[in-house]
């Protein structure tokens, strides 16, 4: 039975993943044709170049993949998230949740057709990237316009565009920040957090992604009273990034003599191979070769207190448009 009219629809915006080995290199493809986050040579190369990046970079990516299970848990992990959301969005009114990935499936076109299928015409896209970048929340948010506009104006949608400053992904901060710091039997431990890198120019340009990231953690140190150091992680290509990198941080602070590292990865809020390869292989060998220990705080996946966070952002959302009495 369809939906009724009133219904809300709630798409979450993420990046995506492949799910097997095989989805690697289509999944490469995708990510390096959006000229919103790369510009390859001039507009009609970027597809033919892309396609070359992809074949080439995909055996390297594989290998990663095949580390942490042979695919990514995005898609497994955002639809637990959507199904918790529901869960509690249902307290307050009728929604349902649904999702779009950016660069793998579902795509933000098939998602939109199945909410139309039920009727659901009033649309809260809300980003599960934390601080904007137009690299990410931009992009998703460009495509999610770009498919809704077939639909022929059938679709109101509503944007929730980044919440750094957001009290319960805060809280949920600082706790995993706690209980990270209970794994060592010592005080003597540097925090780190690695978000994702962006290329310098991005931020030169205006890209708020920055100042969001430092008012998180701003927020957080807060409550913790911890004091962090920021770098970024997963660059890749000839321009200038954000630094200093993780590896580079790792470096330093073996230099400085530290021996216990907790690492925050402060722009993901679920498990995918940035944490689950970079940060739990990579860098924890890196940190082992300098003489350092390194543990990961927890992803917040399906934490209960941030999806009660992404209740709030929506239910806020909804009211200001009026579609909740």
């Amino acid at each position: 039975m369809a939906d009724q009219p009133q219904s809300i629809g709630v798409i979450l915006l993420n990046l995506g993943g492949p799910e097997r080995l095989a989805d690697v290199e289509p999944f490469l493809y995708n990510l390096f044709s959006d000229r919103q986050i790369i510009r390859l040579g001039p507009a009609f190369l970027q597809k033919p170049i892309a396609w070359m990046i992809a074949k080439r970079r995909a055996p390297k990516s594989q290998k990663a993949y095949a580390l942490i299970g042979g695919g990514s848990p995005l898609k497994s992990l955002t639809l637990q998230q959507g199904a918790a959301l529901e869960k509690e969005l249902g307290k307050v009114g009728r929604f349902k949740v649904a999702m779009a990935m950016r660069y793998w499936q579902p795509f933000a076109h098939e998602t939109l057709q199945q909410l139309a299928a039920r009727h659901i015409s009033r649309i809260i896209a809300l980003t599960l990237y934390p601080h904007y970048s137009k690299a990410t929340t931009g992009s998703s948010l460009d495509d999610l316009r770009h498919a809704a506009a077939s639909f022929n104006g059938f679709f109101d949608i509503t944007e929730i565009v980044a919440w750094p400053e957001q009290p319960d992904y805060i809280q949920c901060l600082a706790d995993s920040i706690a209980a990270g710091m209970r794994q060592f039997e010592t005080d003597n431990v540097q925090l780190v957090y690695s978000a994702h890198s962006l290329p310098v120019q991005f931020i030169d340009e205006g890209d708020p992604y920055l100042d969001d990231m430092n008012k998180t953690i701003a927020a957080v140190e807060k409550i913790t009273g911890i004091k962090g150091h920021l770098c970024f992680q997963s660059r890749s290509g000839p321009v200038e990034w954000l630094s200093p990198s993780t590896p580079d941080m790792l470096e330093q602070l073996a230099g400085q003599g530290a021996k216990n590292v907790l690492m925050v990865p402060i722009s993901f809020v679920s498990d995918h191979v940035e944490t689950l390869y970079e940060i739990d292989i990579q860098y924890r060998e890196l940190a082992e070769e300098l003489g350092m220990t390194l543990q990961r705080t927890d992803s917040l996946n399906v934490n209960p207190r941030f999806i009660a966070g992404l209740q709030k952002l929506v239910e806020s959302a909804a009211r200001q448009k009026k579609w909740l009495t």
